[in-house]
């Protein structure tokens, strides 16, 4: 996940990180709605790396994100870890469609970020 503007590389990673974040959201509500508890287990897998790599870029500060977006991206990494790690314990819907609209809400604005660029 980049925000740096170096024409359009930056664009086309804003692209790549929203389709990720989405692909990992459908991931989960698909293993979630046929009840594939491996399935399951995978996706939340998938994404939790995802959002390690999102708090990875954020903590060695390779983007140019304001520091209220860095700061929203590490609380949400860590909720997306937290709630991950609960599947040991038995992970609710209500935490599952959680997860799926945190992933859509962040993927949207890196598209609304993507289209700021454009639009420069």
């Amino acid at each position: 996940m980049s925000t740096k503007s170096n024409g359009n590389g930056s664009v086309e990673r804003l692209e790549e990180d929203a389709f990720a974040l989405t692909q990992a959201a459908l991931a989960i509500s698909e293993a979630k709605a046929k009840g594939d508890g491996p399935a399951l287990t995978q996706a939340l897998d998938d994404n939790l790396k995802l959002w390690v790599a999102i708090r990875t870029m954020v903590d060695t500060n390779q983007s140019a994100l304001p520091p209220e977006v860095a700061a929203n991206l590490l609380r949400l990494s860590k909720y997306t870890a937290q709630k991950t790690f609960e599947l040991e314990n038995g992970i609710t819907d209500e935490v599952l469609d959680s997860l799926i609209n945190t992933n859509l809400q962040i993927s949207e604005g890196l598209l609304e970020g993507r289209s700021r660029l454009l639009s420069k």
